[in-house]
C-alpha cells in the first residue's frame, strides 16, 4: 500500500512539528522534518513529496505579524516550486501559525487588485485563547474533511491556542463569495451544553474564541486541495486527548485524526 511522503516544514519558533509528524505517521504517512533554510537552499526538494504541511507554532517569534515573515520567504523565494507541487495534484496543509503562513503568502487564497483577500489578525479579547471548541466541518469539497466524523456527521471538536486567530476578510463581497463557494469549510459553533456525558454532568463549549467573521475557523483553496485552519488537529489524535473523555460516550480515535487519515487516504 502506497504511504504518501509527508514534508514538514520547520523554521525559528515552530513548536508543533513532532505532533505533527507522529500524526501523519500514524495515520499512514512518512514524515520528514525539512528545515525552511535548507528548502530555500533546494526548492525541488518537494518533488520528492506528496503533502506539505505548515504547523503551529510561533515562526520567527512572530515578529512583524504571526507567520508574516515566513509568509515573506515562501511568498519571494518558493511561489513557483509551490505552485508546482499544488498543480501536481498534491496536498498542502497548514495549521494554527502554518494558517497564518497559508493566507499571507497567496498560498491559500490568490491575491487580486486590492492584495490579499482575507488575514487573520488579533483575538477580540486581545489576549492568548488557549480552549476547546466546537465545530461543524463541509467536506463536500475539503480533501482533509470528508466525513462523517466519530463525534457526528459533521461535528468535531478539538483545541484552540492562538492569540492571532481572527479570520477577517477585506470586504463582505469577499467573505460572501468564499461562503458561496464553498470554502469556509470549518466553523466555530455556538456555545450550548452536551448533555450526552455518561454521568449527567453538562459539558460547555465556548462560543467563537477570536471573534472571526462568519464564525470562520478554516479556509480551503477552490481545488479542495489546500486547507488552513485554526484549531489543532495534532492535539486529539486519541480519545483520551480530550479533557471529558471519561464523561463522554466513547470514541476509538480522536477527531483529529481523521484529517490526517482523510489526507494520506487520497492518495491510496
Amino acid at each position: 500500500m502506497f504511504q504518501p511522503h509527508v514534508l514538514i516544514l520547520r523554521a525559528p519558533g515552530t513548536n508543533c512539528d513532532e505532533e505533527t509528524a507522529f500524526a501523519f505517521q500514524l495515520a499512514g504517512g512518512l514524515p520528514e522534518h525539512v528545515h525552511i533554510n535548507r528548502l530555500l537552499e533546494s526548492p525541488s526538494l518537494t518533488n520528492g513529496f506528496q503533502i506539505l504541511c505548515i504547523p503551529g507554532g510561533f515562526s520567527y517569534g512572530d515578529d512583524v505579524a504571526a507567520g508574516r515573515i515566513l509568509a515573506g520567504q515562501i511568498r519571494h523565494h518558493l511561489a513557483d516550486s509551490i505552485r508546482r507541487f499544488h498543480t501536481a495534484e498534491k496536498l498542502i496543509l497548514g495549521i494554527c501559525n502554518g494558517f497564518q503562513v497559508l493566507l499571507k503568502s497567496g498560498i491559500l487564497l490568490a491575491d487580486n487588485v486590492t492584495g490579499s483577500p482575507a488575514t487573520l489578525t488579533w483575538n477580540e479579547s486581545g489576549r492568548f485563547e488557549d480552549r476547546w471548541v466546537r465545530l461543524r466541518t463541509d467536506g463536500q469539497r475539503c480533501v482533509f474533511l470528508a466525513g462523517p466524523f466519530s463525534s457526528g456527521a459533521d461535528q468535531i471538536q478539538l483545541p484552540v491556542a492562538h492569540a492571532e486567530g481572527r479570520f477577517v476578510a477585506r470586504d463582505e463581497q469577499i467573505l460572501s463569495q468564499l461562503d458561496q463557494a464553498g470554502q469556509l469549510v470549518l466553523r466555530y459553533q455556538s456555545s450550548e451544553s452536551d448533555s450526552s456525558a455518561s454521568d449527567g454532568a453538562e459539558v460547555a463549549f465556548p462560543d467563537n474564541p477570536n471573534g472571526s467573521q462568519g464564525n470562520v475557523a478554516g479556509v480551503c483553496d477552490p481545488t479542495g486541495r489546500v486547507l488552513g485552519l485554526m484549531p489543532h488537529p495534532e492535539r486529539y489524535l486519541y480519545a483520551t486527548n480530550h479533557p471529558c473523555w471519561t464523561r463522554e460516550p466513547q470514541k476509538e480515535v480522536g477527531d483529529g485524526l481523521q484529517i490526517f487519515q482523510n489526507a494520506v487516504g487520497y492518495f491510496r
